[in-house]
């Protein structure tokens, strides 16, 4: 692959950050995405994280009260060897051995290792419960915030990136709170409880294990450091490579149509070793780890056996208390090697909750005012005054836009691609807020009244049609959830779309998936005007409805149009100026200003651009 589409590639999807600010905002579907990166703040990652397991406070304590149990009895389990050896396996006397004694005692071993076990399993269960409860927290105020982000979020984010936090991020999350903490608690105490029976047992070999401790702390820590960094680099590339798959996998259609399936591929194949290169790294200073310290505890054995073996022979030192102490030299260690292999889990789950805190702490879309307004019901009567709007704001794109529509005209837009139509209806939605100027509902400044309310009073068939995993009853519905089966019926009559939904295999209770991958584009869009012909609204914004299906089925779906629009007040955008001949006013749009405006009898007697436009003379760019 040449480097130009290599840096391009770099550009769209390798040039993650952590935070998501919306400091350039858009229409359409922009290329960088969001995420990645070494985490700034770990003190405040953990504290945020802990605050969604404050609710199980009393199952944390009891996590951590078995884990205690759990550590004294395997502490306990292992000194007990000591007296066993030095009194009923090879006496310090030189007597025999005691066979009976033996058994009791190794009973009595039995019961306190079991009780360990007992310990450990409940602690395990309550940790996996408590995590659980905390990722379904997580997921549902993750998911309620994605609720309440603007419009142009979606618009300058990629979709792919924003499913990986929702999946991978949040599993390493919950790979963290369901284990990783627990074994830091054990290990903490592992290592104090054997420590002070090392110390207990024999000082002069207790201080070879601790002599050891900073040179494996100091191999720990230069592995983790790297490890960190490479973590949060697999993270934003793994994000940057499901943003291309859901990219390429909802484009597999124009991939096929311009025969870019090699191209397709070798994107990917960059990608893809992109993030194997960076898990490679990843994955090696995280799995050396284990090895590393490993090999620094076979010394520190080794070196205690001969010593202890000394002591044995020169000083006295009991066979039991030399046997004890080899178990506690391994088993400090042990506890040493599963807390820095934890590390790199803990800095995996870092990264990966800093990009879901990223996420949450994106900008939502601002709160109705405190004294917005409720005009149920809404007419219909929608005014622009003097609008000037970009979504750069250095970059305007509407330049002083005035116009009006009454309840039951129909208001047609047409010009070229990038004019700025679309962007007029997104305005009245309030999904942007304008620069300057005023939009007007029923003489109300849009930004007075409640978000929600507005919202409701305006239904939208969009040229790109969205059906949800349900019925077909249930997609119309969607439009208004109260709407009974008979008006469900009705507006899919009015949409034309009534003898096609019987011809299905269940009719109204067809089910869809896949956005209705069963159906027709056209039959797909059939049902979004339904959708909108349910919902009642007052206001109807047609965005290219028609584009999607053939003359005759548009004919059709005209006639219920001029049902459904009956006393509405109705925005058009159509490409096909056949579509806008009934309209009461035509706005003729190029580079964000309106440039002609009349009925269609009025612009084809000016000869103007609407004229050029109508007659076949001009193009639309």
């Amino acid at each position: 692959m040449d480097e130009r589409r290599i840096q391009s590639l770099k550009r769209r999807y390798g040039n993650r950050i952590e935070r998501m600010p919306m400091k350039k905002h858009g229409p359409g579907r922009a290329a960088a995405a969001r995420g990645g990166g070494r985490p700034k703040n770990s003190r405040e990652t953990v504290k945020r994280l802990m605050s969604y397991l404050e609710r199980d406070r009393a199952g944390m304590a009891a996590a951590f009260l078995c884990v205690l149990i759990g550590s004294v009895t395997n502490l306990a389990g292992a000194y007990m060897l000591r007296p066993i050896i030095n009194r009923y396996i090879a006496p310090v006397d030189g007597s025999r051995g005691d066979a009976a004694g033996l058994f009791g005692a190794l009973t009595v071993m039995a019961a306190v290792y079991l009780l360990s076990v007992c310990a450990n399993y409940a602690q395990s269960r309550i940790m996996l419960t408590i995590a659980q409860n905390a990722l379904e927290r997580i997921r549902g105020e993750l998911f309620g915030r994605m609720q309440k982000l603007p419009l142009r979020f979606y618009d300058t984010n990629s979709n792919g990136d924003l499913m990986s936090r929702f999946t991978n991020d949040v599993d390493t999350i919950g790979n963290m709170l369901s284990g990783t903490l627990v074994q830091l608690f054990s290990g903490a105490l592992s290592i104090l409880g054997t420590l002070a029976l090392m110390i207990y047992t024999n000082v002069y070999l207790t201080v070879i294990t601790v002599v050891m401790i900073p040179l494996m702390m100091k191999a720990g820590g230069y592995v983790a450091g790297r490890s960190q960094k490479y973590f949060s680099a697999q993270q934003s590339a793994l994000g940057a490579l499901n943003g291309y798959i859901e990219e390429t996998i909802n484009g597999q259609k124009v991939v096929k149509v311009f025969c870019h399936e090699a191209i397709a591929e070798e994107e990917f194949s960059w990608l893809n070793r992109d993030l194997r290169d960076k898990q490679i790294k990843a994955q090696f200073f995280g799995g050396i780890m284990g090895p590393v310290m490993g090999n620094l505890s076979q010394i520190n054995y080794s070196l205690t056996a001969c010593i202890g073996g000394l002591l044995c022979v020169l000083r006295g030192f009991d066979v039991g208390g030399l046997t004890v102490f080899l178990n506690f030299s391994r088993q400090f260690s042990r506890p040493i090697n599963e807390i820095s292999m934890q590390v790199s889990n803990v800095f995996s789950a870092l990264a990966g909750a800093e990009r879901v805190f990223a996420l949450m702490d994106a900008e939502p879309e601002p709160e109705d005012e405190a004294d917005a307004v409720s005009l149920e019901p809404i007419r219909g009567d929608v005014e622009l005054s003097h609008v000037t709007f970009g979504y750069d704001p250095e970059k305007v794109i509407l330049k002083d836009i005035s116009l009006y529509a009454r309840p039951g005209q129909k208001i047609a837009f047409v010009g070229s691609t990038g004019a700025g139509k679309t962007t007029i209806t997104n305005l009245i939605n309030r999904f942007y807020d304008i620069q300057s100027g005023c939009i007007t509902v029923d003489g109300v400044d849009v930004r007075k009244m409640k978000q929600g309310e507005l919202r409701r009073n305006i239904a939208m068939v969009l040229q790109d049609t969205h059906l949800f995993t349900g019925t077909v009853m249930e997609n119309i519905r969607y439009g208004r959830l109260e709407a009974t089966d008979e008006e469900v019926v009705e507006a899919a009559k009015t949409a034309s779309a009534h003898s096609f939904i019987m011809r299905l295999p269940k009719g109204y209770d067809t089910m869809l998936e896949g956005d209705g991958a069963n159906l027709s584009q056209g039959q797909r869009q059939l049902l979004n005007i339904a959708r909108a012909a349910v919902s009642k609204a007052p206001i109807l914004i047609l965005d290219e409805a028609t584009s999607s299906v053939d003359t005759r089925t548009e004919r059709h779906i005209e006639h219920g149009m001029d049902r459904l629009m009956r006393d509405r007040t109705t925005l058009v955008i159509a490409h096909r100026l056949s579509t806008v001949r009934s309209a009461n006013a035509i706005m003729v749009l190029e580079h964000g200003e309106i440039i002609e405006r009349g009925d269609h009898e009025e612009l084809i007697r000016q000869r103007g651009r609407y004229y050029s436009l109508y007659t076949g003379m001009s193009e639309l760019e």
